[in-house]
């Protein structure tokens, strides 16, 4: 019997281990399969690179097989939390590679911004929802939202992840946890200086994004948000603009 075929998964780039940088799995040794393509052109995007098509030709089509074998490699076969990013991974069909990993004890988070639903959303460890707030110039379908958590059908563990610029953005964030209140909610400060694609060591505003941050913080403080958690991009703190880690 002819051994079953799956389709191809178009990757920007695999690295690590390194650790989770922001949510809910900040801190943790992870290894990152960024995937290329998007359906959203957020004007802060910090990873251009793995979504506009003029940056396809660096984007490769690799089989199952072939991204699983670069994760054992990386992670040496000792099993890890495997991040599914992007651009948006959920236009990749990465089921069969969650299927795969899970056999051998690997674990996978999937980030995206809800406005493409998978069932195999299911299939996960963690599901990180982070629909874009007004200041990246993008519409959030809430239905998509919603079809999203239902896909995930109380399987992983799901929770909404914000990045917050402004006041609006934050007036935004608190609707959605008020939409969506079983879901726990992370909020980050934004970072106004990213790169742009081949200029990954351009300079990081640190002293901004951490007066974001604090004023982040006195908000949900003022307004008795308890149920928010302010993190930082602790990657971005360490190592700036700098992909690969």
């Amino acid at each position: 019997m002819a051994a079953m075929t799956h389709p191809a998964i178009r990757v920007s780039e695999i690295f690590g281990p390194t650790i989770q940088g922001e949510g809910v799995l900040i801190g943790l040794p992870t290894v990152f399969v960024r995937t290329g393509g998007c359906d959203y052109r957020c004007s802060w995007c910090d990873s251009l690179h793995a979504v506009d098509n003029q940056y396809r030709h660096e984007w490769e089509m690799m089989s199952v097989d072939a991204v699983w074998q670069s994760v054992v490699g990386l992670s040496g076969g000792r099993p890890v939390m495997v991040s599914l990013s992007g651009g948006n991974p959920a236009i990749q069909p990465l089921g069969a590679l969650i299927e795969r990993g899970h056999r051998e004890g690997y674990r996978f988070a999937l980030e995206t911004q809800g406005s493409v639903v998978r069932d195999w959303f299911a299939e996960l460890d963690v599901l990180v929802l982070s629909p874009k707030p007004p200041s990246s110039e993008m519409t959030t379908d809430w239905a998509a939202i919603e079809a999203c958590v239902q896909a995930a059908n109380e399987k992983p563990q799901v929770v909404l992840k914000l990045v917050v610029f402004d006041e609006s953005d934050y007036a935004y964030a608190k609707d959605a946890a008020a939409r969506f209140p079983r879901l726990p909610i992370y909020l980050q400060p934004g970072n106004h200086t990213p790169p742009r694609p081949g200029n990954a060591d351009s300079a990081v505003d640190l002293d901004g994004i951490t007066k974001r941050m604090e004023w982040l913080v006195e908000s949900v403080t003022r307004d008795r948000w308890f149920e928010a958690r302010v993190l930082p991009q602790l990657h971005v703190m360490l190592w700036g603009n700098k992909r690969g880690v």
